[in-house]
């Protein structure tokens, strides 16, 4: 029985996708995570109070959300609250990563994908001249580094950030920076929205192009953002079934309760499921989960992603087009956080350390995101990282079936399976980095 094996690229980590081949058709699909790191383990006896510190270095695109729900786990096992302000500061701190991650993924990694092309620094002649590619790049990059901006401010640093403490943020944000980062995003939110404009008709003209918009089929959702403006400092995980029905809604702690979870062993990173059954996680998730976004442009995007494919959503092509909504949500919600006073106020409050078993959530761009410790005598007995992209596994494998099914037949392969091999995992933005622990 024949093998396809394809390596993968723009995607954070490192993966690969085989396929097994019988009689002409595809009769397996594996999602293979190839590189083992255990944080888990050497975090074991760490003191506690330096986990928010520690873990950002599991992922240097994911370090912000790995902060902040480091900081929540620690949080809920001193029992502290932080102020209003602190938690403002530190939404803000997210909306920097999302926007800083919804560019990357949209602008570098899957838009040659729409004209098929390698990079969106070597498009297609037929598709843009080189002084057009030289443009769109220097735009996309403009973009994206809004989001490290907004993550410099809000989070002390853009990589690995440190702002964010127990009890809540080291400091507030004074005028003047505020007032810099505000106009900067002013003046780019345009930007963003005339690139998710172009982003959109090129993939209208991708699925022209290829005929489909990818695996179809109805799933499950997880998010933790609310149903109107979403706040990616989170504190429940909701659960929406196929039809469109909300079927659960539980904190962390509860996790195992509704979710299952196994591990393969063909990758180094698990498989989670909903009832046995296939889950999507990050932006298309939110988006059917989501009655609107609450600030003007996005709630557009938000309306017309609805009027032309229904909701919920099912294609996983759209996963894109919903992180377009999110970047223009992210900017209008950071002008908006960032148009009110961000000093004055209580930014942080003491505690007293304590041991036992505590749960921090965020929403990370990828999904919902979970740390729990076990603290004895103020040291890390266990830690344990539930990462958004085990969510997605078991949908990335059922999509590449079904990509394997359109162009494998006993005639032979077609030519662009590898390029829907690319379109499909890129579709999910896995982060096998995070995913591997």
């Amino acid at each position: 029985m024949p093998t396809l094996r394809f390596p993968l690229s723009r995607i954070e980590g490192h993966a690969r996708v085989e396929m097994e081949v019988q009689d002409g058709q595809v009769v397996a699909a594996q999602f293979q995570a190839i590189e083992l790191r255990g944080f888990r383990y050497f975090m074991q006896g760490t003191p506690a109070e330096q986990m928010p510190v520690i873990v950002p270095r599991i992922c240097g695109v994911c370090s912000t959300a790995h902060h902040v729900a480091s900081v929540k786990a620690l949080e809920d096992i001193y029992q502290v609250e932080p102020p209003p302000l602190a938690r403002e500061i530190r939404e803000l701190l997210l909306l920097g990563q999302l926007i800083q991650n919804q560019a990357t993924s949209m602008f570098i990694f899957t838009m040659p994908d729409r004209v098929g092309a390698k990079s969106i620094f070597h498009m297609d002649e037929h598709e843009a001249d080189p002084e057009q590619q030289f443009g769109l790049a220097q735009r996309a990059l403009k973009v994206r580094q809004v989001g490290t901006h907004l993550i410099s401010l809000a989070g002390g640093q853009f990589i690995h950030p440190i702002k964010a403490v127990i009890g809540g943020v080291t400091s507030g944000i004074e005028r003047q920076p505020a007032d810099e980062m505000l106009a900067e995003l002013e003046s780019l939110l345009p930007e963003a929205s005339d690139l998710f404009d172009e982003y959109w008709d090129m993939s209208l003209a991708m699925k022209d192009r290829i005929g489909t918009w990818g695996d179809d089929q109805p799933a499950y959702y997880i998010a933790s953002t609310g149903r109107t403006r979403p706040n990616f400092d989170s504190e429940l995980i909701r659960i929406l079934g196929p039809d469109g029905k909300e079927r659960a809604s539980f904190p962390a702690k509860h996790f195992r309760t509704y979710l299952e979870y196994e591990e393969t062993e063909y990758s180094y990173a698990g498989q989670s499921s909903y009832l046995g059954q296939v889950m999507r996680a990050n932006s298309l998730a939110r988006m059917n989960l989501s009655l609107s976004m609450g600030t003007p442009n996005a709630d557009e995007y938000l309306q017309k992603l609805t009027h032309t494919f229904g909701k919920p959503a099912h294609p996983i092509l759209l996963f894109d087009l919903c992180r377009g909504i999110e970047l223009v949500y992210a900017f209008e919600r950071a002008i908006e956080i960032l148009s009110k006073d961000l000093v004055g106020e209580e930014t942080e409050v003491p505690y007293t350390i304590k041991d036992g078993e505590g749960f921090g959530l965020v929403e990370a761009p990828r999904g919902p995101l979970i740390h729990r410790y076990r603290v004895n005598d103020g040291l890390i007995e266990d830690a344990e990282f539930i990462i958004p992209t085990v969510h997605n596994m078991l949908a990335i494998e059922r999509a590449l079936m079904v990509a394997g099914k359109r162009y494998v037949s006993p005639e032979g392969i077609n030519l662009e399976l590898e390029k829907a091999v690319g379109r499909v995992v890129r579709a999910f933005d896995p982060c096998i980095a995070c995913a591997t622990q």
